[in-house]
């Protein structure tokens, strides 16, 4: 698949997106019907598997080459101290995570999972949105590019992660933007900010809106106004990952606001994921179920690097090696009377 040369051909790909294999489906369904076990036994994991099958083209699949791509950016609305830890700490996880030394590395190994890094132009952070745009629609066209180019067609499943200090706050305000409410129902304490930081964060993102009222309605236009390279790449691998045919578990809040832009264009835009896990920022739940998407998992996290999303990577495998692998009663001369 090649690449999108320019917004508007973004656009059109959003307009036009690749439907799932419906006869995969129905064969994985017909085949998930015969296997030793009573109807509905295993539950959700049996619609997993399903779903995996229509979205990867394979009736009876397996996950072999899992893909977990951490994307960083630097947010200029940092400056207004709406994080509780210093923009410098982005480049210095960066180094962490090639080292092998974060979470997300643990994890994505665990699970057999290729795991890469994207650094988008650390040393040149977006604007703060209070006072313009964060991006140029350069910008923006250029970190969609980068995250589609990041999705290894060769894949079989596709997280994304993120690194970028203060960008819950511009995760929330492009919640805010395509969803409307109150801004205090979708501003957190992200990294851990105190109740001073919190007010802060609220009020940075209610001068963005008013600041960028006039584009409110448009979804990318929200993105190039509010949002961040490393937000902007995510949605950008989400939209390849569809162009390959690879399904997608999605990470936490700011992976979901993401995921929200793409929504806002196409209803049916993240019909090819699933949601790895609801975090404890505060606002995931509510975007997930805007979104239509129950989590795999609710554990807790609020770390961020697709550190939920690549977790959920072992119920998915779970589902699929069931689907693929248990015994049909003909086949194990067992009887399904």
């Amino acid at each position: 698949m090649r690449d999108i040369s320019s917004v508007a051909e973004f656009r059109d790909f959003m307009s036009n997106l690749p439907a799932a294999d419906d006869s995969a489906g129905q064969a994985a369904t017909e085949r998930n019907a015969q296997l030793t076990k009573p109807p509905g036994a295993l539950g959700d994991l049996e619609d997993l598997a399903i779903w995996y099958a229509r979205w990867s083209g394979q009736a009876r699949p397996r996950i072999d080459a899992p893909q977990v791509v951490i994307f960083a950016g630097n947010h200029g609305v940092a400056a207004a101290g709406v994080s509780a830890f210093p923009p410098e700490v982005t480049q210095q996880m960066v180094y962490n995570f090639q080292a092998g030394g974060a979470a997300i590395n643990q994890i994505s190994k665990t699970f057999g999972a290729k795991m890469d890094v994207v650094a988008l132009e650390l040393d040149r952070p977006t604007q703060d949105f209070t006072q313009g745009p964060a991006m140029t629609e350069s910008d923006l066209l250029s970190a969609l590019q980068t995250g589609w180019l990041a999705v290894d067609p060769q894949a079989d499943l596709f997280v994304a992660g993120e690194m970028g200090i203060g960008n819950t706050t511009p995760a929330a305000a492009i919640a805010a933007a395509l969803l409307g409410g109150a801004v205090q129902d979708w501003v957190g304490r992200g990294t851990g900010v105190d109740d001073a930081g919190l007010a802060k964060k609220c009020s940075v993102v209610e001068a963005g809106l008013a600041r960028h009222a006039e584009v409110l309605h448009d979804p990318l236009s929200v993105l190039q106004a509010l949002g961040g390279r490393e937000i902007a790449a995510m949605a950008g691998s989400i939209a390849a990952a569809r162009a390959h045919g690879i399904p997608v578990l999605l990470d936490g809040f700011i992976c979901s606001a993401a995921a929200l832009v793409l929504h806002a264009m196409n209803p049916a835009a993240l019909d090819h994921t699933q949601a790895g896990h609801k975090s404890a920022e505060g606002a995931h739940a509510r975007l997930l179920e805007h979104l239509g998407k129950t989590p795999l998992l609710s554990l807790g996290l609020r770390l961020g690097e697709g550190s939920g999303g690549a977790l959920a990577i072992g119920v998915l495998k779970g589902a699929v090696a069931c689907l693929s692998g248990m015994a049909t009663f003909a086949e194990a001369g067992v009887s399904d009377a």
